[in-house]
C-alpha cells in the first residue's frame, strides 16, 4: 500500500488530509462518528484571547455548489482551548494546529506566545478586521501581512507558524510572499471569498451580516489556481483547500503543488468526507503504481 505520510516543517502527518478551521470545531462531534486519527490532523475553530459570541444569526445561507457563512469566529477563548479542547485532541493521535485570530498585531503576538510550544502548529487567520487600521483585514494588503506575521513569528520559539491567506485580494503571488519575509514556515490557502445572497421575496440579505464567506466546490477551480501561483512564488510549503470533497480533489490540489490539503465544507454534506478522502487517496495511488503520496507533489505541467 502507498505510503501517506508526509511532512511539513518537520511535523510528521500520517497522511495529509486536514480538518479545515471553523468547520471541525475541535474535533469531537466527529470523533463521535469515526475514529479521528484515521485523518492527519485538525486546524481548530479560529480562537482568540478571550471567549467571542460571534455574529447574529442567520449565519448561513446555501448556494449553488457553495455556502456562504457569517460565523464571526464564535469560540470560547484560548484559556478554554488549552484546559479542555487540547487535552481532549492530544488523545487522538492527530497533528494539533491552532487557527488563532486578533483585532490588533499585540492579539497576534500574545496568543502566539501562548500556545508556543503546547501545539503542532499555528495557523493565523490575517481575514479578520485590524481594529487600528480602520477595519481592513490584515490580510488585504502586503505590508500588512509582513507586520503581522513578523510579530506573530517574533513571539514563537518552538511552533512552527502557518499563515492563511484571503483569496480576496489584488495579488497571491505578493502576498504569498509577504508573509514568508514576514517569518512564515507555511502558507496555507485559500480561506472564503466573499459573498452575498439575497432573499428576494423579503428584499434583503440573507445573511445578518449582509455579506459572508463562500466556501464548497463551487469555488475549487479558482482555488486550485492560486494554491499553484502561491507555490511557485515561494520557497516554503504550502497547504491547500477551497471545495476538496473527494480523493480525486484532494489529489489534484497536490499536483499543483501542496503539501498537504484541508477540508471543510465537505464534512457538511458527508460528515466522513475526510477519512474517505484519505482512503481514497491511498487507493488512487495503489491503482497508478505510485509508491509514495509525496510523489505526485507539484508534478503538473502546464499545456
Amino acid at each position: 500500500m502507498a505510503n501517506l505520510q508526509v511532512e511539513i516543517c518537520g511535523v510528521k502527518f500520517k497522511n495529509p488530509v486536514i480538518g479545515a478551521s471553523g468547520i471541525v470545531g475541535f474535533g469531537r462531534e466527529y470523533d463521535e462518528l469515526y475514529d479521528l486519527s484515521r485523518i492527519g490532523g485538525i486546524s481548530t475553530k479560529g480562537m482568540t484571547l478571550e471567549p467571542r459570541l460571534g455574529n447574529p444569526v442567520p449565519r448561513i445561507a446555501e448556494g449553488t455548489s457553495v455556502i456562504l457563512n457569517a460565523v464571526g469566529l464564535q469560540n470560547p477563548g484560548v484559556k478554554h482551548f488549552i484546559e479542555y479542547d487540547l487535552p481532549f485532541l492530544r488523545e487522538k493521535g492527530v497533528v494539533v494546529i491552532a487557527n488563532v485570530a486578533g483585532k490588533t498585531l499585540e492579539d497576534y503576538g500574545a496568543i502566539c506566545k501562548i500556545l508556543d510550544g503546547k501545539v503542532d502548529m499555528i495557523e493565523l487567520n490575517i481575514s479578520c478586521p485590524n481594529v487600528k487600521a480602520g477595519g481592513m483585514a490584515f490580510g488585504i494588503k502586503p505590508d500588512s501581512i509582513e507586520a503581522v506575521t513578523r510579530v506573530s513569528k517574533s513571539n514563537l520559539k518552538k511552533t512552527p507558524l502557518i499563515v492563511k491567506l484571503s483569496p480576496n485580494v489584488e495579488s497571491i503571488p505578493i502576498n504569498a510572499m509577504s508573509a514568508e519575509r514576514g517569518g512564515a514556515d507555511c502558507l496555507s490557502l485559500v480561506n472564503t471569498f466573499t459573498g452575498m445572497a439575497i432573499d428576494i421575496e423579503k428584499l434583503r440579505p440573507i445573511i445578518a451580516n449582509n455579506t459572508g464567506g463562500v466556501s464548497g466546490p463551487g469555488i475549487k477551480p479558482i482555488a486550485v489556481r492560486m494554491v499553484y501561483e502561491a507555490v511557485h512564488a515561494v520557497n516554503i510549503p504550502v497547504i491547500g483547500m477551497g471545495g476538496i470533497s473527494t480523493a480525486e480533489d484532494a489529489i489534484e490540489f497536490m499536483m499543483v503543488g501542496a503539501k498537504a490539503v484541508q477540508v471543510g465544507t465537505a464534512n457538511f454534506a458527508n460528515p466522513y468526507a475526510m477519512p474517505e478522502i484519505a482512503d481514497g487517496m491511498q487507493k488512487w495511488l495503489d491503482a497508478h503504481g505510485i509508491s509514495d503520496v509525496n510523489q505526485i507533489i507539484d508534478t503538473v505541467k502546464l499545456n
